[in-house]
Protein backbone atom coordinates (compact mmCIF):
# COMPACT_ATOMS: atom_id res chain seq x y z
CA UNK A 1 0.00 0.00 0.00
CA UNK A 2 2.59 2.73 0.74
CA UNK A 3 4.52 1.52 -2.17
CA UNK A 4 2.11 2.70 -4.34
CA UNK A 5 1.65 5.92 -2.18
CA UNK A 6 5.31 6.60 -2.73
CA UNK A 7 5.74 5.35 -6.02
CA UNK A 8 7.05 8.35 -8.60
CA UNK A 9 4.28 8.80 -11.27
CA UNK A 10 6.81 9.50 -13.93
CA UNK A 11 9.69 7.68 -15.36
CA UNK A 12 13.68 9.23 -15.64
CA UNK A 13 14.13 9.54 -19.56
CA UNK A 14 17.09 7.36 -18.71
CA UNK A 15 15.07 4.89 -17.40
CA UNK A 16 12.93 4.24 -20.88
CA UNK A 17 13.98 1.58 -23.76
CA UNK A 18 14.83 2.25 -27.02
CA UNK A 19 11.42 1.02 -28.00
CA UNK A 20 9.65 3.71 -25.51
CA UNK A 21 12.20 6.09 -26.59
CA UNK A 22 11.07 5.87 -30.44
CA UNK A 23 7.40 5.64 -28.61
CA UNK A 24 7.43 8.84 -26.80
CA UNK A 25 8.82 10.65 -29.86
CA UNK A 26 6.45 9.19 -32.06
CA UNK A 27 3.43 10.92 -30.00
CA UNK A 28 5.12 13.78 -28.98
CA UNK A 29 5.53 14.54 -32.80
CA UNK A 30 1.69 14.01 -32.71
CA UNK A 31 0.81 16.11 -30.16
CA UNK A 32 2.71 19.17 -31.52
CA UNK A 33 1.42 18.64 -34.69
CA UNK A 34 -2.27 18.71 -33.31
CA UNK A 35 -0.93 21.90 -31.26
CA UNK A 36 0.35 23.55 -34.60
CA UNK A 37 -2.95 22.74 -36.38
CA UNK A 38 -4.84 24.34 -32.88
CA UNK A 39 -3.00 27.41 -33.66
CA UNK A 40 -3.87 27.48 -37.42
CA UNK A 41 -7.67 27.40 -36.60
CA UNK A 42 -7.56 29.84 -34.22
CA UNK A 43 -5.65 32.32 -36.46
CA UNK A 44 -7.07 31.44 -39.76
CA UNK A 45 -10.00 33.97 -39.50
CA UNK A 46 -8.13 36.95 -38.40
CA UNK A 47 -4.51 35.97 -39.21
CA UNK A 48 -4.56 34.16 -42.40
CA UNK A 49 -0.65 34.17 -43.22
CA UNK A 50 0.18 33.08 -39.88
CA UNK A 51 -2.32 29.98 -40.26
CA UNK A 52 -0.15 28.76 -42.91
CA UNK A 53 2.91 29.15 -40.86
CA UNK A 54 1.54 26.51 -38.38
CA UNK A 55 0.00 24.40 -41.20
CA UNK A 56 3.45 24.05 -42.36
CA UNK A 57 5.06 23.11 -38.95
CA UNK A 58 1.91 20.63 -38.85
CA UNK A 59 3.17 18.97 -41.76
CA UNK A 60 6.79 19.08 -40.68
CA UNK A 61 5.94 17.12 -37.46
CA UNK A 62 3.95 14.95 -39.78
CA UNK A 63 6.87 14.12 -41.85
CA UNK A 64 8.77 13.40 -38.38
CA UNK A 65 6.40 11.02 -36.85
CA UNK A 66 5.95 9.31 -40.10
CA UNK A 67 10.22 8.70 -39.89
CA UNK A 68 9.82 7.73 -36.59
CA UNK A 69 7.02 4.97 -36.86
CA UNK A 70 9.00 3.52 -39.84
CA UNK A 71 11.69 3.30 -38.30
CA UNK A 72 9.93 1.30 -34.97
CA UNK A 73 8.08 -0.97 -37.66
CA UNK A 74 11.30 -2.33 -38.86
CA UNK A 75 13.22 -2.13 -35.25
CA UNK A 76 10.57 -3.53 -32.81
CA UNK A 77 7.16 -4.26 -35.19
CA UNK A 78 3.71 -2.49 -35.75
CA UNK A 79 2.55 -2.19 -31.64
CA UNK A 80 3.78 0.57 -30.58
CA UNK A 81 3.80 1.45 -26.34
CA UNK A 82 1.53 3.89 -24.79
CA UNK A 83 3.67 6.27 -23.65
CA UNK A 84 3.17 9.58 -23.89
CA UNK A 85 4.95 13.56 -22.52
CA UNK A 86 3.24 13.28 -18.90
CA UNK A 87 4.16 10.17 -18.36
CA UNK A 88 8.01 11.23 -18.51
CA UNK A 89 9.98 13.15 -15.56
CA UNK A 90 11.21 16.80 -16.63
CA UNK A 91 9.56 16.73 -19.97
CA UNK A 92 7.91 19.86 -21.07
CA UNK A 93 4.12 19.49 -21.25
CA UNK A 94 2.15 20.70 -23.73
CA UNK A 95 -0.72 23.15 -23.05
CA UNK A 96 -4.33 21.36 -24.26
CA UNK A 97 -5.83 22.80 -27.67
CA UNK A 98 -8.50 24.65 -25.80
CA UNK A 99 -6.03 26.47 -24.25
CA UNK A 100 -3.73 27.51 -27.15
CA UNK A 101 -6.49 28.24 -29.32
CA UNK A 102 -7.11 31.45 -27.52
CA UNK A 103 -3.50 32.40 -26.79
CA UNK A 104 -2.00 35.84 -28.83
CA UNK A 105 -0.44 35.53 -31.64
CA UNK A 106 2.99 37.08 -31.02
CA UNK A 107 2.76 34.16 -27.62
CA UNK A 108 1.56 31.72 -30.46
CA UNK A 109 4.76 32.19 -32.53
CA UNK A 110 7.18 32.42 -29.10
CA UNK A 111 5.74 29.08 -27.44
CA UNK A 112 6.24 27.56 -31.59
CA UNK A 113 10.01 28.39 -31.13
CA UNK A 114 9.92 27.05 -28.21
CA UNK A 115 8.43 23.75 -28.50
CA UNK A 116 10.75 23.17 -31.55
CA UNK A 117 13.67 24.06 -28.90
CA UNK A 118 12.23 21.43 -26.26
CA UNK A 119 12.43 18.66 -29.25
CA UNK A 120 15.81 19.73 -30.08
CA UNK A 121 17.18 18.60 -26.76
CA UNK A 122 15.04 15.48 -26.41
CA UNK A 123 16.45 13.83 -29.70
CA UNK A 124 19.97 15.09 -28.50
CA UNK A 125 19.50 12.82 -24.99
CA UNK A 126 17.84 10.36 -26.94
CA UNK A 127 20.39 9.85 -29.35
CA UNK A 128 22.95 9.98 -26.68
CA UNK A 129 21.71 6.93 -25.54
CA UNK A 130 20.31 4.60 -28.64
CA UNK A 131 22.84 1.50 -29.36
CA UNK A 132 21.74 0.65 -32.53
CA UNK A 133 23.52 2.82 -34.96
CA UNK A 134 20.53 3.23 -37.61
CA UNK A 135 17.72 4.71 -34.40
CA UNK A 136 21.09 6.56 -33.34
CA UNK A 137 21.84 8.25 -36.66
CA UNK A 138 17.66 8.91 -37.05
CA UNK A 139 17.39 10.34 -33.69
CA UNK A 140 20.59 12.81 -34.61
CA UNK A 141 19.19 14.03 -37.70
CA UNK A 142 16.05 14.82 -35.95
CA UNK A 143 17.90 16.81 -33.31
CA UNK A 144 19.22 18.75 -36.13
CA UNK A 145 16.57 18.86 -37.88
CA UNK A 146 14.70 20.61 -34.76
CA UNK A 147 17.90 22.78 -34.01
CA UNK A 148 17.08 23.99 -37.88
CA UNK A 149 13.34 24.47 -37.25
CA UNK A 150 14.26 26.52 -33.66
CA UNK A 151 13.12 29.48 -35.97
CA UNK A 152 10.77 27.81 -37.95
CA UNK A 153 8.53 29.97 -37.40
CA UNK A 154 10.55 32.97 -38.22
CA UNK A 155 11.84 31.86 -40.91
CA UNK A 156 8.22 30.50 -42.04
CA UNK A 157 6.74 34.07 -40.83
CA UNK A 158 8.97 35.85 -43.45
CA UNK A 159 7.49 33.52 -45.93
CA UNK A 160 4.25 34.25 -45.45
CA UNK A 161 3.85 36.80 -43.14
CA UNK A 162 5.66 39.68 -44.74
CA UNK A 163 6.79 43.15 -42.42
CA UNK A 164 3.75 44.37 -44.13
CA UNK A 165 1.32 41.25 -43.33
CA UNK A 166 2.33 41.33 -40.11
CA UNK A 167 1.87 44.86 -38.84
CA UNK A 168 -1.40 44.12 -40.38
CA UNK A 169 -1.89 41.55 -37.98
CA UNK A 170 -0.79 43.14 -35.12
CA UNK A 171 -2.81 46.54 -35.26
CA UNK A 172 -5.67 43.31 -35.52
CA UNK A 173 -4.66 42.12 -32.27
CA UNK A 174 -4.83 45.58 -30.80
CA UNK A 175 -7.94 46.07 -31.85
CA UNK A 176 -9.17 43.11 -30.66
CA UNK A 177 -7.33 43.65 -27.29
CA UNK A 178 -9.43 46.86 -27.30
CA UNK A 179 -12.51 45.49 -28.14
CA UNK A 180 -12.67 42.48 -25.41
CA UNK A 181 -10.82 44.10 -22.82
CA UNK A 182 -9.96 47.60 -22.65
CA UNK A 183 -13.25 49.39 -24.42
CA UNK A 184 -15.47 47.12 -21.57
CA UNK A 185 -13.53 47.77 -18.72
CA UNK A 186 -12.97 51.49 -19.65
CA UNK A 187 -16.69 51.84 -19.38
CA UNK A 188 -16.67 49.78 -15.82
CA UNK A 189 -14.03 52.05 -13.93
CA UNK A 190 -15.87 54.94 -15.44
CA UNK A 191 -19.31 54.10 -14.36
CA UNK A 192 -17.90 52.34 -10.89
CA UNK A 193 -15.65 56.08 -10.60
CA UNK A 194 -18.66 58.37 -11.17
CA UNK A 195 -21.71 56.55 -10.69
CA UNK A 196 -20.95 55.82 -6.97
CA UNK A 197 -19.56 59.05 -6.36
CA UNK A 198 -23.15 60.42 -5.18
CA UNK A 199 -24.05 57.82 -3.34
CA UNK A 200 -21.03 57.20 -1.36
CA UNK A 201 -20.37 61.10 -0.27
CA UNK A 202 -24.13 61.74 0.42
CA UNK A 203 -24.15 59.02 2.91
CA UNK A 204 -20.78 60.30 3.90
CA UNK A 205 -22.27 63.96 4.98
CA UNK A 206 -25.00 62.89 5.72
CA UNK A 207 -24.42 60.80 8.73
CA UNK A 208 -20.72 61.39 9.25
CA UNK A 209 -20.09 58.03 10.04
CA UNK A 210 -16.68 56.34 8.33
CA UNK A 211 -18.55 52.44 8.43
CA UNK A 212 -21.86 53.05 7.33
CA UNK A 213 -19.87 55.05 4.49
CA UNK A 214 -18.11 52.03 3.77
CA UNK A 215 -20.61 50.11 4.12
CA UNK A 216 -22.92 51.93 0.98
CA UNK A 217 -19.85 52.76 -0.93
CA UNK A 218 -19.04 48.37 -0.37
CA UNK A 219 -23.01 47.91 -1.77
CA UNK A 220 -22.84 50.07 -4.15
CA UNK A 221 -19.68 48.99 -5.76
CA UNK A 222 -20.54 45.21 -5.68
CA UNK A 223 -24.00 45.87 -7.27
CA UNK A 224 -22.82 48.16 -9.85
CA UNK A 225 -19.88 45.41 -10.62
CA UNK A 226 -22.63 42.90 -11.05
CA UNK A 227 -24.83 44.72 -13.18
CA UNK A 228 -22.32 45.90 -15.34
CA UNK A 229 -21.13 42.79 -15.70
CA UNK A 230 -23.96 40.84 -16.39
CA UNK A 231 -25.11 43.61 -18.92
CA UNK A 232 -22.02 43.76 -20.64
CA UNK A 233 -21.89 39.86 -21.42
CA UNK A 234 -25.60 39.91 -22.04
CA UNK A 235 -26.08 43.00 -24.66
CA UNK A 236 -23.74 41.35 -27.04
CA UNK A 237 -22.69 37.76 -27.82
CA UNK A 238 -19.80 39.41 -30.00
CA UNK A 239 -20.11 37.21 -33.28
CA UNK A 240 -21.36 40.09 -35.35
CA UNK A 241 -20.05 43.20 -33.74
CA UNK A 242 -16.67 41.09 -33.37
CA UNK A 243 -15.68 42.60 -30.03
CA UNK A 244 -14.99 38.92 -28.56
CA UNK A 245 -16.03 36.88 -25.83
CA UNK A 246 -18.77 38.20 -23.80
CA UNK A 247 -17.92 36.14 -20.68
CA UNK A 248 -14.13 38.37 -21.39
CA UNK A 249 -15.70 41.36 -21.73
CA UNK A 250 -18.29 41.18 -18.93
CA UNK A 251 -15.67 39.71 -16.76
CA UNK A 252 -13.69 43.25 -17.79
CA UNK A 253 -16.67 45.10 -17.59
CA UNK A 254 -17.53 44.02 -13.71
CA UNK A 255 -14.42 43.90 -12.13
CA UNK A 256 -13.31 47.21 -13.01
CA UNK A 257 -16.76 48.57 -12.37
CA UNK A 258 -16.23 47.33 -8.61
CA UNK A 259 -12.43 48.66 -8.43
CA UNK A 260 -13.98 52.17 -9.34
CA UNK A 261 -15.69 52.39 -6.61
CA UNK A 262 -13.96 50.34 -3.97
CA UNK A 263 -11.54 52.56 -5.19
CA UNK A 264 -13.01 55.97 -2.61
CA UNK A 265 -15.39 53.72 -0.55
CA UNK A 266 -12.50 52.11 1.20
CA UNK A 267 -10.60 54.79 2.77
CA UNK A 268 -13.85 55.38 5.09
CA UNK A 269 -12.57 52.34 6.82
CA UNK A 270 -10.45 54.72 8.88
CA UNK A 271 -12.59 55.67 11.90
CA UNK A 272 -11.21 59.60 11.78
CA UNK A 273 -14.06 61.43 9.27
CA UNK A 274 -12.22 63.85 7.93
CA UNK A 275 -9.24 62.08 7.34
CA UNK A 276 -10.93 59.23 5.51
CA UNK A 277 -13.01 61.81 3.23
CA UNK A 278 -9.83 63.75 2.60
CA UNK A 279 -8.28 60.30 1.54
CA UNK A 280 -11.22 59.54 -0.66
CA UNK A 281 -11.51 62.88 -2.64
CA UNK A 282 -7.70 62.62 -3.32
CA UNK A 283 -8.50 58.76 -4.79
CA UNK A 284 -11.44 59.95 -7.17
CA UNK A 285 -9.17 62.45 -8.63
CA UNK A 286 -6.86 59.66 -8.98
CA UNK A 287 -9.27 57.45 -10.65
CA UNK A 288 -10.36 60.25 -13.07
CA UNK A 289 -7.09 61.10 -14.37
CA UNK A 290 -5.87 57.17 -14.74
CA UNK A 291 -9.93 56.91 -16.61
CA UNK A 292 -8.29 59.96 -19.06
CA UNK A 293 -4.72 58.15 -19.42
CA UNK A 294 -6.37 55.05 -20.50
CA UNK A 295 -8.84 56.87 -22.89
CA UNK A 296 -5.90 58.92 -24.48
CA UNK A 297 -3.92 55.79 -24.95
CA UNK A 298 -6.12 53.15 -26.20
CA UNK A 299 -8.90 54.87 -27.51
CA UNK A 300 -6.67 57.82 -29.35
CA UNK A 301 -9.12 60.33 -27.60
CA UNK A 302 -6.94 63.48 -27.16
CA UNK A 303 -5.59 63.77 -23.31
CA UNK A 304 -6.84 67.17 -22.45
CA UNK A 305 -9.96 66.23 -23.56
CA UNK A 306 -10.37 63.05 -22.00
CA UNK A 307 -9.31 64.75 -19.06
CA UNK A 308 -11.91 67.61 -19.41
CA UNK A 309 -14.41 65.39 -20.22
CA UNK A 310 -13.88 62.87 -17.46
CA UNK A 311 -12.74 65.40 -14.21
CA UNK A 312 -15.92 67.96 -15.48
CA UNK A 313 -18.26 64.60 -14.95
CA UNK A 314 -17.51 63.32 -12.06
CA UNK A 315 -16.27 66.22 -10.32
CA UNK A 316 -20.55 67.72 -11.00
CA UNK A 317 -21.65 64.05 -9.48
CA UNK A 318 -19.37 64.40 -6.67
CA UNK A 319 -20.56 68.34 -6.23
CA UNK A 320 -23.59 66.57 -6.10
CA UNK A 321 -23.26 63.61 -3.36
CA UNK A 322 -22.56 66.76 -1.14
CA UNK A 323 -24.93 68.84 -1.87
CA UNK A 324 -27.45 66.21 -1.03
CA UNK A 325 -25.33 64.56 1.62
CA UNK A 326 -25.76 68.19 3.56
CA UNK A 327 -29.23 69.03 2.88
Amino acid sequence: MFSRLFRPHKRPLESLSEQEVLALAISSEEDDGRIYLAYADALREQFPNSARVFEDMAEEESRHRQMLIDRHVRRFGNRIPLIRREHVRDFPERKPDWLVGTMPIGKAREQAEAMEDAAHRFYLAAAARSEDAETRKLLGDLAIAEKAHETLARRLGEEHTPDAVKDAESETARRQFVLTYVQPGLAGLMDGSVSTLAPIFAAAFATGDTWQTFLVGLSASVGAGISMGFTEAAHDDGRISGRGSPVKRGLASGIMTAIGGLGHALPYLIPHFALATGIAIAVVFIELWAIAFIQNRYMETPFLRAAFQVVLGGGLVLAAGVLIGNA
